[in-house]
């Protein structure tokens, strides 16, 4: 496999969602306390769910870095997407909620507008998938 050629392949948008995908898997499996706050808490098992995202995150990441399964990992990848908006609302929520039980602080405020910001963020990142899942270059 040519990965610097599947790389190339993708469009910048792609390519940011590739490497987004590995560090967030990474981290997913190597300290899944950092999500498992985010996860609704109406969803049981929340370690385990973080867990599997960061398997499903990992292998979308592989999956579009391989011609033969790049449309399949595209749509999979835009599932996921879908899924795990929730848990980012979740994350700006409490975002939120810090700052109106504990006051503002700029840790806080940054915290907060980095969680707002990156929900209308996954748009783009679904479409992309969605290009891939065509048979395009995201």
């Amino acid at each position: 496999m040519d990965l610097r050629a599947n790389i190339t392949h993708l469009t910048p948008v792609a390519r940011g969602l590739v490497g987004a995908y590995v560090v967030s898997g990474v981290i997913h499996l190597v300290k899944p306390q950092v999500f498992e706050g985010i996860v609704p808490k109406q969803l049981p098992r929340r370690r385990e769910l973080v867990y599997v995202s960061g398997v499903a995150e990992l292998a979308c990441a592989a999956g579009m870095l391989t011609p033969r399964t790049r449309e399949v990992a595209g749509a999979a990848s835009a599932a996921l997407l879908v899924a795990v908006f929730p848990a980012n609302v979740e994350m700006a929520r409490q975002a939120h909620s810090r700052i109106t039980r504990r006051g503002s602080t700029p840790q806080r405020e940054v915290q907060r507008a980095l969680s707002v910001a990156r929900l209308p963020l996954q748009w783009p990142l679904i479409r992309s998938s969605v290009a891939i899942a065509r048979g395009g270059r995201g």
